[in-house]
């Protein structure tokens, strides 16, 4: 089975505390065993060809100046994907298209439960994640917000229609990424897994410190980008719900009760009953 997994680095150097998560990520995925290929897709991240080098990565690895995105832009998830389709049509005979971030350990048993998925096409992702912050694992049941896992098993079709669709698409900076990628297996009749009950992804909460991404920069980066996959949705007749729904759309719409656990049955009733009626009771509290 060959895997090209699509990802990309932040510059090595500017932080020891990121550049330890990322070495983490890469040696879980080489753990795994498995015929992996990187699509790296990089925007002027300093060090990072020699990351990979050091780290004897098997990849394509393609570099797109700051200077060829919008002004102030400093990377674009979509255009990592366009890569990575092309790479996945053009070269070996793929079976697994993943994406995900660089800041998580990924679980050892990943492929060994992909392959009792006994469909010819699907999209499979672990939700939620475990966080691991300051060093301390929080539990692994709590519904924090991102999708940092997922897996799409598509035949050569599928894919050049993955590649057709998006082609209108744009995305630059920060955000919404799990709610496109989740719209488009919609948009590619894909059925959806969360394989929680089996797998668990450890993340690691990044040192935004070493960067200029405050919270204000996401959510006006976040904002953007959500206009640009509104219009995505209406060209291929998709809920709006994907960008406007956030999470409780999203987790809505791969939930399955085969996939449940007791854990994963707790984040429901933490997200949907705790989590929206705080929402509502601190909305009244306001006005």
């Amino acid at each position: 089975m060959k895997t090209l997994w699509q990802v990309s680095f932040r510059p090595i150097g500017k932080s020891k505390v990121n550049d330890t998560y990322q070495s983490f990520f890469v040696d879980s995925v080489k753990s795994l065993n498995r015929d992996v290929t990187f699509s790296l897709t990089q925007f002027d991240e300093e060090n990072v060809k020699k990351f990979i080098d050091d780290k004897n990565i098997k990849s394509f690895y393609t570099n797109i100046s700051k200077k060829e995105l919008p002004n102030g832009k400093k990377y674009s998830n979509k255009l990592m994907l366009d890569n990575a389709l092309s790479q996945f049509l053009n070269n070996d005979n793929f079976d697994y298209l993943i994406y995900s971030t660089a800041d998580i350990i990924v679980p050892n048993n990943l492929f060994q439960v992909l392959s009792k998925i006994n469909e010819k096409n699907f999209c499979a992702l672990i939700y939620p994640n475990t966080h691991i912050t300051n060093g301390v694992v929080k539990n692994n049941f709590w519904p924090h917000y991102g999708i940092d896992l997922i897996v799409f098993k598509i035949s050569k079709e599928k894919a050049r229609k993955f590649q057709e669709i998006i082609k209108p698409y744009k995305q630059y900076d920060w955000g919404i990424t799990e709610n496109f990628y989740l719209a488009v297996s919609e948009a590619l009749n894909l059925k959806t897994f969360n394989l929680f009950k089996y797998c668990n992804v450890m993340k690691f909460d990044n040192d935004f410190e070493a960067f200029t991404e405050d919270r204000s920069w996401q959510i006006k980066s976040w904002r953007e980008n959500q206009g640009y996959l509104l219009d995505f949705l209406k060209y291929n007749n998709l809920s709006q719900l994907y960008a406007y729904g956030s999470y409780y759309y999203l987790i809505y719409k791969f939930f399955k009760f085969r996939d449940l656990n007791f854990n994963l049955l707790l984040s429901y009733l933490i997200f949907y009953p705790y989590n929206l009626i705080k929402k509502i009771f601190n909305f009244f509290k306001k006005n």
